[in-house]
């Protein structure tokens, strides 16, 4: 039966990077605009999360938020999530009224269009390269001194479907130590099973995103990086791990399977 959904599928796919495309080229004379000063990047959020509502529901999702605790829009966070899906970061976007800054990957830079106003709005980091790691740390000190958040996805990639989290890098932990922002970890559940990086899997359904209650970074010192690090990872860790569908999508039989991503 599966199979019989195999080209239905990729057609489904063809129409989210079709959806992607259009979008961005209608955009491109906003995005333009309000990426050419840093004074705008208000503006450019709004208009991210309502790309990003477009994007997911022009696909057939619905969000479904959890938050045990809200956000203050006076105030700036680091933002962390387990990643799973290429819809994350606009899952992230559409949860949060607060403009964030993502810091991510610099291969990103090299697809055709979205690369170009990827390296506009993104603070991208070699992270093979500890100079281009040094170098995030200055420009995110000026945007944070503007009262933005920065978003991180701490796995630093999109592990095997068989992984229930990766191990987390030092970013988030070192800079949110460094600012004293609080940690707003968030749950993805159906990245998985709805639109993982396999072509031919995935369907319409509801996205799960819990917001968990914040981790406060008062008063600590770089010294309490990796306890920190650690209770980030065991939070995430076990609120996947107690989620049966979770579970369920990352033990599957074909699992065992690469699908690599640039995120």
């Amino acid at each position: 039966m599966k199979y019989l959904l195999f080209p239905f599928r990729l057609i489904w796919r063809i129409w989210f990077y079709l959806l992607m495309i259009i979008s961005i080229i209608v955009m491109s004379p906003f995005i333009l605009v309000l990426l050419s000063d840093e004074k705008y990047y208000g503006a450019f959020w709004k208009l991210m999360r309502v790309w990003a509502f477009f994007l997911i529901y022009a696909m057939g999702f619905r969000l479904k938020f959890e938050r045990e605790q809200e956000l203050d829009p006076e105030k700036s966070y680091v933002f962390i999530a387990n990643h799973a899906s290429l819809l994350d970061p606009w899952m992230m976007i559409a949860s949060s009224k607060n403009p964030i800054l993502f810091v991510g990957k610099k291969e990103l830079v090299k697809l055709p269009l979205f690369g170009f106003f990827y390296k506009k709005a993104v603070i991208m980091v070699d992270r093979k390269d500890p100079k281009s790691r040094r170098r995030v740390y200055t420009r995110i000190k000026k945007r944070l001194d503007e009262g933005l958040s920065i978003a991180i996805f701490p796995e630093g990639l999109v592990p095997n479907e068989n992984v229930v989290l990766a191990p987390f890098n030092n970013g988030a932990f070192s800079l949110s130590i460094q600012y004293q922002m609080p940690i707003v970890p968030q749950l993805y559940f159906d990245g998985k099973r709805l639109f993982s990086w396999d072509f031919f899997k995935g369907n319409p359904g509801v996205f799960r995103i819990k917001q968990c209650k914040f981790i406060e970074t008062d008063n600590l010192t770089k010294d309490s990086k990796n306890a920190l690090k650690k209770q980030a990872f065991d939070l995430l860790y076990n609120e996947l791990s107690n989620d049966k569908l979770y579970i369920k999508d990352t033990n599957r039989p074909n699992n065992e399977r690469e699908f690599k991503s640039p995120l």
